[in-house]
C-alpha cells in the first residue's frame, strides 16, 4: 500500500473514531442525569460487533480523561455538567444579551437578557453556569454584579409631563434611564447631559437616575467633544485647586536644584515634535568623539522634581494616568502651567531633565551607558517636517548632527526589524479644522524618517532603562519591582483567523515561529501601502495582537522583540513613566525595592485608563468623520468591506477612511445569512456573496452626528 493510501485510511479511522466520540457524548449530554456502561451505550448507537464494543469502552474512559464524563463506579459513568460559578466581564450584544469572558473558561458564556438581572456591559459579575444540552453553547445567569464598571451614562434628556428620562447614546446601554423632574437639575428637554443611576429596584426595568452635568444641545461641536470625554469618564478640565496648586510651583531653578546634577548645557541640544505640540518632554543632545564615536544624550523632562508623591498634583495625575489627545485639543494630565511651562523642554530655557546618555560606535552600538539627573539648554525646536527637510537635502540648522543621528536611528531600525520586530502602524487620519471645529479637509499622517528618528532613540532609552533594573541590578539577587511595558504573543485563535483573512485577499503569514511571522508581517504590510486595502489589512493585524499593558511581571515586548522594555521618555503625558523616574531614581541610590501588589495595581490602573484615552480619541476621529460626511449625503465613494455581521456590512471609504454600515435589513434582494467562517454575508435564494476586503461602492444614505453613524447603501440601487 503507498504512503499516501495509509494516510487517507489513518485519516478516515481518526475521523470515524472522533465521530463516534461525538454520538456517545451526545448520549451523556441529552441524559445528564444517567449513567450508562458500554454496553448500554452500545446499544443505543445499535453497535453490536466485539471490537466495536472495545472502542467503545475505550473511548468512555478518553472522555473521563478530557473531564466530559465523571466514573461513579467502575464501568459505569455520567455527564460532567458543566455547572457552578465562575466570575467573569459582561459583554453586551446589540440585542440586549450579552456575552460573559472569564479566565476560568476556555469560552464565552452566553447570557440572555433575563438572566443578566441588571448587569450591564463592562460589569464584573458572578455567573451560575447551566448544564450543557447537546450542541448548544455554554449558558448561565448573573447572580451577582461583583463591581458596576460605570455609574454615569451620556444621552438626551426627554421629559413628559411630570417625569424624564435620559435616553443613552450608548448602544451597549439598552435602558433609558428615569429621572424625576426633582432631579433634572436644569437640564432641558431636547439637551445632551449625564445621568447617573441612584438606585435600580430588582423587579423594575429602568434603572433611578439623576442629572449630573447638562452638556448642551446635540450636535453642537463643544456638546459632543464634550460628550464623549463624559462617555468614557475623563475629565474635562481641573478643579481651580489643583490649578492653583500647579501655579504655586516656580520655573525659576536654584542652586539646590541643580546640586549633583550633569551640565549638558553647552552640549548641542534640541527637541523634534509635530507642529502643533506645546509641550516637549523629550530631547536629544549629541557630541561627537574621536574614532567616529558620538555621545548621544536622551533627556527627558524631571517631571518627578516638582511632583511629589501623595501631593494633589500627584493624585490627579494618578487618576487621569495620561492626557487625552481628540481631534480638536488636548486633555493634558497635567495644568498647562506645568505640561507647556515648567516641565517643558522650551528653547533657550534652562530645564531639569533625568537622562540616558548613550555612548555609540558608527554602526549605532552601544559601548557605554549612563542614567542620571541633568540640566540642558535646548538649542532649538524643529517641527517633524523641518527635521525631514534637513534629512533630505542635507541642508539647514544643526545639519550635521541631525543628520548623524538619523544614520545610527536608520541602522537600529533596520537592525530591530532584523531580529523580529514588527513594522505594524494604522493609517493616521487627521483633520483640517476651522476655529468653531468645523472639518474642512481630511488627510493623513506619514511617518517619515524625522519621526523615526525621535522614535528608535526613545525606544533605545525605554529598553535599556528596563535592562538595567530588571537584567542588571537584579543580577545575582532578589529581582527589583519595577514598571513595565508588556506586550503578550497573539492568541492562536486571533492570529489564525487574521491569516485566513490575509490569504482570502491574497497575501500570505507564515506562522510557524516567532522570527517568521515577524518576518511576513512586515512584507505584507509594506505590500499593502497604497492599496485600498492597506488601512484593513493594519487594523486587522493589530486586532490579531495582544494588548501592550503595565506590569511589574515582565514577560517581554512581543512586538518590539525586546526582553526588556518600559516607557520612560514621557512623563509630562503618561504617569506610568513618573513611576519609572520615582523607582530608576531610588534605585539607582541603592534604595530597597517597593512593594509589587501596590505597583502591579498602579499599572492596572494606568493601562485601563491608557485604553479609555484610545476609546475616547477614536470616538472624537469618528464624530469627525461622521460630521465631514454630514453634508455630503446621496454623494457615490468606493469603499473596501471592512467588517461582516448578522446586522450589516461595514464598509470603508477609500478617500477619507470614514466607516459606515449598510444595515442588513436594507438588502431587498434577498435573505442574507453571515457565514462566520469565511466572513461573508451571502444571499440564501440568489447566493450573492459580500466578502471582507471586497471592494465595494456605497451612497451615503443617513448621517447621525449625535450617535456617530453613517448608514450607507448600494450604489448600484441608485
Amino acid at each position: 500500500m503507498s504512503k499516501k493510501k495509509k494516510s487517507t485510511k489513518k485519516n478516515k479511522e481518526l475521523t470515524n473514531r472522533q465521530a463516534l466520540k461525538n454520538k456517545i457524548l451526545g448520549i451523556f449530554s441529552n441524559n445528564p442525569s444517567k449513567a450508562f456502561n458500554y454496553k448500554q451505550i452500545a446499544a443505543q448507537l445499535n453497535l453490536t460487533r466485539k471490537e466495536q464494543r472495545r472502542l467503545i469502552e475505550k473511548l468512555l474512559h478518553e472522555l473521563k480523561k478530557e473531564n466530559k464524563l465523571e466514573e461513579l463506579h467502575p464501568g459505569k459513568f455520567r455527564f460532567k455538567s458543566r455547572t457552578g460559578y465562575i466570575i467573569g466581564t459582561v459583554y453586551m450584544t446589540p440585542y440586549g444579551s450579552a456575552y460573559v469572558v472569564s479566565d476560568e473558561l476556555d469560552e464565552d458564556v452566553y447570557v440572555t437578557e433575563s438572566n443578566l438581572h441588571h448587569a450591564l456591559n463592562g460589569d464584573k459579575v458572578r455567573v451560575y453556569l447551566f448544564a450543557r444540552r447537546r450542541n448548544r453553547r455554554l449558558e448561565g445567569e448573573v447572580v451577582e454584579i461583583i463591581e458596576r464598571k460605570r455609574k454615569t451614562f451620556v444621552g438626551v434628556v426627554e421629559i413628559t409631563g411630570h417625569y424624564a428620562f435620559l435616553i443613552p447614546d450608548s448602544r451597549q446601554m439598552p435602558y433609558d434611564i428615569f429621572i424625576p423632574r426633582s432631579k433634572l437639575n436644569g437640564a432641558k428637554n431636547g439637551q445632551k447631559a449625564v445621568a447617573r443611576i441612584t438606585k435600580w429596584p430588582e423587579r423594575v426595568k429602568n434603572p433611578f437616575g439623576e442629572i449630573v452635568e447638562v452638556l448642551g444641545n446635540p450636535g453642537e461641536h463643544e456638546t459632543e467633544i464634550h460628550a464623549i470625554l463624559a462617555e468614557f469618564e475623563l475629565p474635562a478640565k481641573f478643579t481651580p485647586e489643583v490649578e492653583r496648586a500647579a501655579r504655586r510651583i516656580s520655573d525659576k531653578i536654584t542652586k539646590e536644584d541643580l546640586a549633583g546634577r550633569r551640565d549638558f548645557r553647552k552640549v548641542t541640544t534640541f527637541t523634534i515634535d509635530p507642529a502643533d505640540a506645546k509641550d516637549f518632554d523629550d530631547a536629544l543632545s549629541i557630541r561627537f568623539l574621536r574614532g567616529g564615536m558620538v555621545e548621544v544624550g536622551v533627556h527627558i523632562a524631571d517631571v518627578t522634581h516638582y511632583v511629589h508623591p501623595g501631593t494633589l498634583l500627584d493624585r490627579e495625575a494618578y487618576e487621569r494616568a495620561t492626557s487625552v489627545y481628540l481631534v480638536d485639543r488636548v486633555v493634558p494630565m497635567l495644568p498647562e502651567h506645568l505640561s507647556n511651562g515648567v516641565c517643558s523642554l522650551n528653547p533657550e530655557e534652562d530645564k531639569l531633565t533625568f537622562s540616558a546618555v548613550f555612548k555609540m560606535t558608527p554602526d549605532a552600538k552601544v559601548v557605554d551607558s549612563w542614567f542620571g539627573k541633568t540640566v540642558i539648554r535646548s538649542d532649538r525646536r524643529f517641527t517633524y517636517e523641518e527635521a525631514q527637510e534637513i534629512i533630505e537635502t542635507g541642508k539647514g540648522d544643526l545639519a550635521r548632527e541631525i543628520l548623524k543621528l538619523n544614520e545610527l536611528a536608520q541602522i537600529m531600525r533596520k537592525r530591530r526589524f532584523q531580529h523580529g520586530s514588527l513594522d505594524i502602524e494604522r493609517v493616521e487620519v487627521k483633520f483640517d479644522i476651522d476655529e468653531k471645529g468645523t472639518p474642512l479637509g481630511v488627510f493623513f499622517k506619514v511617518s517619515k524618517e524625522a519621526n523615526q528618528l525621535i522614535e528608535e532613540f526613545m525606544l533605545l532609552a525605554n529598553r535599556n532603562v528596563a535592562e538595567l533594573v530588571g537584567k542588571k541590578m537584579s543580577a545575582g539577587g532578589r529581582e527589583k519591582t519595577f514598571v513595565y511595558r508588556v506586550h503578550d504573543k497573539p492568541k492562536e485563535d486571533k492570529l489564525e483567523s487574521f491569516t485566513r483573512i490575509a490569504r482570502k485577499l491574497g497575501y500570505e503569514v507564515r506562522t510557524e515561529n516567532r522570527r517568521a511571522l515577524a518576518r511576513s508581517m512586515n512584507k505584507l504590510i509594506k505590500q499593502v501601502v497604497g492599496k485600498p486595502e492597506q488601512n484593513l489589512i493594519e487594523t486587522l493585524a493589530l486586532r490579531a495582537m495582544a494588548k501592550a499593558i503595565y506590569s511589574t511581571k515582565n514577560i517581554g515586548h512581543y512586538g518590539l522583540a525586546f526582553d526588556y522594555y518600559t516607557h520612560f521618555t514621557s512623563p509630562i503625558r503618561r504617569y506610568p513613566d513618573m513611576m519609572v523616574h520615582r523607582l530608576l531614581e531610588r534605585y539607582l541610590k541603592g534604595g530597597k525595592s517597593v512593594d509589587e501588589e501596590e505597583y502591579e495595581e498602579r499599572c492596572r490602573h494606568a493601562s485601563e485608563m491608557e485604553r479609555k484615552a484610545t476609546d475616547a480619541e477614536r470616538a472624537s476621529i469618528k464624530y469627525k468623520q461622521v460630521e465631514y460626511l454630514a453634508d455630503k449625503v446621496g454623494h457615490v465613494y468606493d469603499g473596501i468591506i471592512a467588517g461582516v455581521t448578522d446586522w450589516g456590512i461595514y464598509v470603508e471609504i477609500n478617500e477619507n477612511k470614514c466607516e459606515g454600515m449598510i444595515p442588513i435589513r436594507e438588502l431587498a434582494d434577498d435573505f442574507y445569512e453571515l457565514d462566520e467562517e469565511n466572513f461573508t454575508i451571502v444571499g440564501r435564494r440568489k447566493g450573492r456573496k459580500f466578502t471582507l476586503g471586497d471592494p465595494i461602492r456605497v451612497v451615503i444614505a443617513r448621517v447621525n452626528l449625535e450617535k456617530r453613524q453613517l448608514d450607507l447603501r448600494l450604489a448600484e440601487e441608485e
